[in-house]
């Protein structure tokens, strides 16, 4: 698949392993940006328009995933990016937060490789044709 066609996912991620093990994982079928807090996940969707977004709870600065979903949910701008939560908080209360929030799939670590692109692929092409 060419790059202009693959969906552009932004990863949001604190943990550099993980970042750099789901941008190889990724990169056959996406194009992958990468944010560690805030700040970083501003930065790139004031430069880019992304398919679906990748979310860890545990990020670094001042803000986690859930409240980071908040607020794109109640941003007109951001709201029908999907979310897709990858977390290793994986307790019915992390749940239902992460859902409270705004997230649209819930996915715990570790997840089974195929499970996790075929979410991916699905949400970001869910959302591509309903732009």
């Amino acid at each position: 698949m060419d790059d202009q066609n693959k969906p552009r996912i932004l990863i949001t991620e604190d943990d550099s392993e993980n970042q750099r093990f789901l941008r190889m994982f990724l990169r056959k079928n996406f194009i992958t940006d990468i944010c560690d807090s805030e700040v970083t996940l501003y930065e790139n969707l004031k430069t880019n328009k992304y398919d679906v977004i990748l979310m860890d709870i545990s990020l670094k600065g001042n803000k986690n995933g859930l409240e980071l979903t908040r607020e794109l949910k109640a941003n007109l701008d951001y709201k029908d990016i999907p979310i897709v939560c990858l977390t290793a908080h994986a307790f019915k209360k992390d749940i239902e937060n992460a859902l409270n929030a705004g997230v649209n799939i819930f996915l715990t670590k570790p997840v089974d490789n195929h499970l996790l692109m075929k979410t991916l692929l699905d949400a970001a092409n869910k959302n591509v044709k309903d732009a």
